[in-house]
């Protein structure tokens, strides 16, 4: 049986289109350099941080009250309460609601944790039309593919595939590569489709425990405008989006969106807190393995995301590898970490998707310790025998090798003497040295490190 293909397999084919990977690393790191703008104008930002972290620390520490709490409120105010233990549960609950309702047209606005779920596919296989309303999602779903981003879902697309996707999908003009009159298009195409939706699905970005409310924060408006036409409104939310009171919630407010675009805060910030009269308010609030992160130490503090993408931003290994390359719904960094806890044999490579740089770390707004997490992650992994044999045995020899010094030394002054004479065709092999696909060895130094020290040490004073 073939292996299924793991994240390096993934990025090679992303590298093909040289062109495209160097704009999709020029663009993130763009976005990137507006964030650290909107942090330098903002002298608070650092404490900002702090606050955001303990608040998170300390809600998931008391997580289940909060939980119980939010339910409490919720009910109170008119609104629906679901419980969902995995995706299953919680596509057949969201099924349940719009038959319900007796609709066959659902608008839904960007919702990571329904395509975590895959509810789409879920709900086409029933007869129910799912339309994604916002600009990115709309894009990626009539070309049939998954997101790439958490904030920027078709970052991986240039205008002229969003030309050729709505020439062929929508009816414009072939060749059609405005980024305005394009918009237009897909707005004149979505608001049929707001007029006639039966049912609104939403993600949850926050919810108050104090209220019982769900917050949604959009830059487009395609939340609140489905929201307010539908007569059924749900309400998709991972358990670990709460925070304890409404007072709390100006905080993350403040970072999500400066860590995210460098904006100072999305242009719609809507809070859900009952149903109008006549109309219907669910809450589903799924796990789907947050109980099973929560339990674990080492790995909890990645339950404190607010999925602003920051660390994707500035990853070097995704910005160059794309987010598909990932085969997760949340890529990059933050994505390799909370992957291993859903599938670790599927998701087993992606903790080595990283150079342990610590940038993901360095920008993430409730500092979650991103790169240490990743690092015991391959811990776990090769504890558990999910890693290939032959970086397990290069591992143990390298650390019986790294563990004698005297070995260590001869295996050195052997590499300097021998690859004086190698073939630059065999030293840069790709079947035996990949890593010099895209750079060159360094030329062999005369002596070690350790020969120049003991030569200095007589000099010293």
């Amino acid at each position: 049986m073939s292996q299924a293909p793991n994240h390096a397999d993934r990025s090679e084919r992303f590298l093909l289109d040289e062109e495209r990977t160097t704009w999709h690393d020029e663009t993130l790191w763009f976005i990137r350099q507006k964030r650290d703008r909107a942090v330098y104008a903002t002298p608070e930002f650092q404490e900002l941080r702090e606050l955001a972290s303990q608040i998170k620390d300390h809600t998931l520490s008391r997580l289940a009250e909060y939980l119980e709490q939010f339910e409490a409120r919720a009910l109170a105010n008119g609104v629906h309460v679901h419980w969902a233990a995995d995706a299953e549960e919680h596509n057949r609950i969201v099924l349940d609601i719009v038959r319900q309702a007796r609709a066959t047209r659902v608008v839904k606005s960007k919702s990571m944790l329904t395509e975590e779920c895959h509810l789409n596919p879920h709900l086409l296989a029933h007869g129910v039309e799912v339309i994604d309303s916002d600009l990115g999602e709309r894009i990626i779903q009539l070309r049939d593919e998954a997101p790439s981003h958490v904030v920027l879902p078709a970052i991986h697309l240039k205008k002229e595939d969003v030309g050729e996707t709505f020439w062929q999908h929508l009816g414009t003009e072939k060749g059609l590569t405005d980024p305005q009159q394009l918009t237009e298009a897909a707005r004149q195409h979505l608001r049929a489709k707001f007029l006639a939706a039966e049912v609104a699905i939403s993600g949850v970005n926050f919810a108050v425990a104090e209220t019982g409310s769900v917050v949604v924060c959009t830059n487009e408006g395609n939340a609140d405008l489905a929201i307010g036409l539908a007569r059924v409104h749900i309400a998709c939310m991972g358990m670990e989006k709460l925070v304890p009171r409404l007072s709390d919630l100006a905080v993350f407010t403040r970072l999500l969106t400066r860590s995210a675009t460098g904006q100072p805060i999305t242009t719609y910030t809507s809070h859900f807190t009952r149903p109008l009269p006549g109309r219907e308010l669910h809450v589903v609030i799924v796990d789907n393995g947050r109980s099973q992160q929560l339990g674990r130490p080492d790995f909890r503090a990645s339950l404190k995301c607010i999925r602003c993408g920051a660390c994707m931003n500035t990853c070097p290994v995704y910005r160059r590898s794309g987010g598909h390359s990932y085969d997760f719904t949340i890529p990059g960094p933050i994505g390799a970490i909370l992957s291993p806890n859903i599938d670790m044999r599927k998701h087993a490579s992606l903790p080595f998707a990283s150079t342990l740089c610590g940038s993901c770390t360095d920008v993430c707004p409730v500092k979650i310790d991103i790169h240490t997490q990743l690092y015991k992650w391959r811990q776990v992994l090769g504890a558990a025998g999910e890693i290939p044999a032959s970086k397990k045995w290069s591992m143990k020899l390298l650390s019986r090798v790294l563990a004698r010094p005297g070995l260590f030394a001869a295996g050195g002054s052997f590499a300097r003497f021998g690859l004086r004479f190698v073939p630059h065709a065999l030293s840069h092999a790709p079947g035996y040295n990949p890593w010099a696909i895209a750079r060159e060895l360094p030329a062999p130094p005369q002596q070690s490190f350790r020969a120049w020290y003991a030569q200095q040490r007589p000099n010293q004073a």
